[in-house]
């Protein structure tokens, strides 16, 4: 049986929520998952700290 650290569980699980979390703020998930494979819990701050992508009026 292979044994998996169990922050490797939960970094990657961070990624998928970083990632839904972008998408709700109009940014793009999958630029945003492998953004957070990298910083993690910095990721995390980061789209929470900065508000919504300005969006435009046609």
């Amino acid at each position: 049986m292979i044994t998996t650290p169990d922050y490797t569980i939960g970094w990657g699980t961070l990624a998928l929520i970083n990632a839904g979390i972008a998408q709700g703020k109009n940014r793009s998930g999958f630029n945003w998952f492998l953004i957070s494979i990298f910083l993690g819990p910095i990721a995390t701050l980061i789209l929470v700290a900065f508000g919504d992508k300005k969006k435009r009026s046609v």
